[in-house]
């Protein structure tokens, strides 16, 4: 369980990071590329491997990477697209609700267990996210022409935790688990290096050392959120379909208490109710074996 919560307070503290980068005016993009170099040094010095090329080539899991580090990139630019398009709720609501699709193979392909606690609960961390993820007393509202990206949002997030535990459970040994994140986010690098360098040819391109500094403080936590989630998935006793739910909600929930704390960020009533949901589903989840 304590990989689970480490991996909580990783992406958690993400979320202040990507708050002060607004506050700093520093550029998101080319800070979540250089993040991804850093998160790969992070990962090399838990690893304590040497590196080499060939041997990560030849592993069976390099080409899940390859596509992972490519999903990465694709699924941070669609969800800017629908930052833009239909607002922040839009994209927090998306991102979190397609948990929906690794629990949902997590028991048809794994048999993971289910009944009828554990299916309340994960409803009920669908509720919440939705809940805790607005911030508008209106609610959310998406034109039909922009509904497409929060749609490619939901599948991307959902396909990338999918892939995760399809790799982690046949191809990834133990010792290898840094190595292969840190591969992941070598490959995102390189790709957004290119995404760069396209930039530089049409000379929209404008390097600043703040956003370099942006990627440091943004590496360490997010090579943590994807480490010690594999790291829960393979831990005895923990099915995907209990981890991802309760690592989705709680994120959601410890990052709106951070919102109010540090950035004084205002809370609807909806919310609070949300939270309250949030509570109750990851009780239910996690003990949802007991009443079985």
């Amino acid at each position: 369980m304590i990989y689970l919560l480490l991996s909580v307070l990783s992406s958690s503290v993400i979320f202040v990071i990507f708050k002060l980068f607004e506050r700093f005016k520093i550029n998101t993009l080319q800070a979540i590329i250089f993040n991804y170099f850093f998160a790969f040094s992070a990962g090399m010095l838990v690893d304590r491997q040497e590196l080499d090329p060939i041997k990560i080539l030849s592993e069976d899991w390099f080409l899940g990477t390859f596509i992972l580090g490519f999903m990465f990139i694709a699924v941070f630019y669609l969800a800017a697209l629908t930052t833009q398009k239909s607002g922040l709720s839009v994209v927090s609501v998306a991102t979190k609700m397609s948990v929906a699709i690794p629990v949902f193979f997590g028991i048809i392909l794994y048999n993971e267990s289910t009944g009828w606690i554990k299916i309340i609960g994960i409803l009920l961390a669908l509720v919440a996210v939705y809940l805790t993820s607005i911030k508008k007393k209106e609610g959310i509202t998406i034109r039909k022409r922009n509904l497409i990206f929060p749609v490619l949002v939901f599948f991307g997030s959902g396909i990338i935790d999918t892939t995760l535990k399809f790799l982690e459970t046949s191809y990834v040994a133990e010792a290898d688990v840094a190595l292969f994140s840190s591969t992941i986010f070598a490959i995102a690098g390189i790709i957004g290096i290119l995404i760069l360098l396209i930039q530089a040819i049409r000379g929209s391109l404008k390097l600043s050392f703040k956003n370099v500094i942006g990627g440091v403080a943004l590496g360490i936590p997010n090579f943590g959120s994807i480490y010690f989630l594999v790291m829960a998935l393979r831990t005895e006793g923990l099915e995907s379909s209990t981890i991802f739910p309760i690592n989705n909600v709680a994120i959601v929930m410890i990052s709106t208490f951070l919102g109010i704390l540090l950035f004084r960020e205002k809370m609807l009533s909806k919310n609070w109710v949300g939270i309250l949901l949030a509570i109750t589903s990851i009780i239910l989840i996690a003990t949802s074996e007991e009443w079985m």
